[in-house]
């Protein structure tokens, strides 16, 4: 088949790239989607369910560092495209062992931008490609706590975790191949997804599970650190306006403008759950204080001023009715 587009899709088996890959087949049939997935813990085919029945999508494992590899992907597939989503992204995991954040993000990247870059300029050149690298806002680092300021493009990097570190590392690589070949590339940095898929270890998974199974809820600190939420469709739709619209060399700051503290989150979390099931939970009997996390940011806060601008983005799922889906589809999916 004449596929407009051959699109590689790294870490597609993860929770964001689960979204995409579904969002790819849905709006463009007349595209090759592969999906290029190492298979970790956090990576899984298991709820790809109707996905395995499209004729335009392939699934590949392998690890993105694994050079030989990807250059069998880029030249079974002639990719065209890339939306390379593969990374480590636990920040407590990274704190505890950094080597698996700079393997994946660091040389994971390197690589797969390496290997794009020699495969197309030994086929036709750059004309019709992109490598779209999707990133952080982790790796600007924090904001004070009750200021109306948000991190914006041209936010200094200031990166407080091994993870953020990684991930402003392999931003860095990117635009430097940019600057160096004219290399197709362009970079988002996004605040909080959240959404079905995504993995237990992360926050709102963890504290539907802790209500569901009415266990205590560990919450770091006094609760109080802020971050600005954005339902994962939403996320998709912004690099589907990027990959197809956006010059290449731009940098994106993707935002939902839905600031919470982790209490209210969590608060909100319990609202939902009560709505869905009629259950009341006492949402405050659960919540238990730790210890904080080390190198813990205060306040990420996104400005998506200039994706709106240039690309006319803005978030559409309201915090309200994107957590009721969330909730909703944990409570109906183990």
């Amino acid at each position: 088949m004449d596929y407009k587009k051959r699109i590689l899709i790294t870490g597609g088996a993860g929770f964001i790239g689960n979204h995409a890959i579904r969002y790819f087949l849905e709006h463009y049939p007349n595209y090759l989607v592969i999906c290029y997935d190492k298979l970790t813990y956090a990576g899984t085919t298991k709820w790809f369910g109707d996905i395995w029945g499209n004729n335009n999508f392939r699934f590949i494992q392998g690890d993105v560092c694994d050079a030989n590899m990807v250059n069998i992907v880029l030249n079974s597939f002639n990719v065209d495209t890339i939306i390379h989503f593969a990374a480590e992204s636990h920040v407590d995991n990274s704190i505890n062992d950094p080597s698996a954040f700079i393997q994946t993000n660091i040389v994971g990247t390197y690589t797969l931008i390496e290997c794009a870059r020699r495969f197309w300029e030994e086929n036709g050149g750059f004309e019709g490609k992109r490598f779209h690298h999707v990133s952080t806002d982790e790796v600007f680092g924090s904001l004070p706590l009750n200021y109306g300021a948000k991190f914006t493009e041209n936010t200094p990097y200031d990166p407080h975790s091994p993870y953020s570190a990684s991930k402003a590392s392999s931003d860095m690589l990117v635009k430097s191949y940019y600057t160096t070949y004219g290399f197709p590339a362009t970079i988002s940095n996004c605040s909080n997804n959240y959404g079905p898929y995504q993995h237990k270890e992360k926050l709102i998974p963890t504290v539907i599970n802790c209500i569901k199974q009415g266990k205590s809820i560990p919450v770091y600190g006094n609760g109080n650190n802020v971050r600005d939420w954005l339902y994962v469709t939403d996320h998709i739709r912004a690099i589907d306006d990027i990959v197809h619209y956006a010059p290449i060399g731009e940098t994106y700051n993707i935002g939902g403008n839905m600031e919470l503290t982790n209490i209210s989150l969590i608060y909100k979390i319990g609202q939902a759950y009560r709505e869905i099931t009629g259950e009341f939970i006492d949402i405050g009997s659960l919540i238990t204080y730790v210890e904080d996390r080390k190198g813990h940011d205060l306040r990420y806060a996104v400005s998506y001023e200039n994706i709106n601008t240039q690309l006319e983005w803005e978030p559409t799922t309201s915090f309200d009715v994107g957590i009721m889906n969330t909730v909703k589809w944990y409570l109906e999916n183990e």
